[in-house]
């Protein structure tokens, strides 16, 4: 019978692409890491589910008032998931560097491309300080908007069907955890402005923008929710 304890994620070693050896990596693809990361992300929560169905945390003690191992737990899976925990937190904070290190390459790139191109301008409209139509300069869309209720507040704060959310509040699409983040920041805004950066439009036709909207979460607009929209993972 199989142990209902033991983790069902892989637990090799922890050397891949946010591994000891990663730094001197530097040509790893953007996307690999943001896989690796999500990877990361799952196991950790899997082997906190572990921790949860021993009824233990990283902080518990595993042994009795007068240094006795405790009976009642599983000592030695218990230290292995925790010590796995440890070693894939070290590997997350070194993705994150990383990660925000080839943010900066890439955009740093994209703007050297975007200055050493000339652009026919001639009967083009130019861009607003709140508008931005070179997708290269944006973040990553981490969610979509899926629908919208009329006079809702997302209504009044001008979401559309079919915006690209690339930021929520302080949420991006690095740290939006399935989007669970998001509606954490909707909870601890009620009455006040959360500031959503949105791309509306056709980007592979060249035909997108860039919306900087103020949304102010409440319960009082007559509908279900703070917000009346729905929201689906890009």
């Amino acid at each position: 019978m199989e142990d209902l304890h033991t983790p069902t994620v892989p637990s090799g070693p922890v050397t891949g692409v946010g591994g000891p050896g990663a730094a001197h990596d530097e040509q790893t693809p953007l996307t690999d890491l943001i896989s690796e990361k999500e990877r990361v992300e799952s196991e950790l929560t899997a082997l906190s589910s572990v921790l949860d169905s021993h009824g233990v945390n990283m902080q518990t003690s595993l042994t009795t008032f007068d240094g006795y191992p405790r009976d009642d737990l599983d000592i030695a899976q218990i230290r292995t998931t925790r010590a796995r925990i440890i070693r894939l937190r070290n590997d997350y904070k070194g993705l994150m560097s990383r990660i925000e290190a080839g943010l900066h390459v890439h955009h740093a790139a994209a703007a050297a491309q975007a200055s050493s191109s000339v652009l026919p301008t001639a009967g083009l409209p130019l861009a607003s300080s709140g508008h931005s139509n070179s997708p290269e300069t944006l973040g990553v869309p981490f969610a979509r908007v899926n629908s919208v209720v009329s006079g809702s507040p997302a209504d009044d704060a001008g979401l559309r069907v079919g915006d690209c959310i690339r930021q929520f509040g302080s949420v991006n699409w690095l740290n939006h955890e399935k989007l669970s983040k998001v509606a954490e920041t909707v909870q601890r805004n009620q009455g006040r402005s959360i500031v959503v950066k949105v791309l509306r439009g056709d980007t592979a036709a060249g035909t997108s923008e860039e919306l900087q909207l103020n949304l102010t979460p409440r319960r009082d607009w007559g509908g279900r929710g703070l917000l009346g929209c729905h929201l689906l993972p890009a």
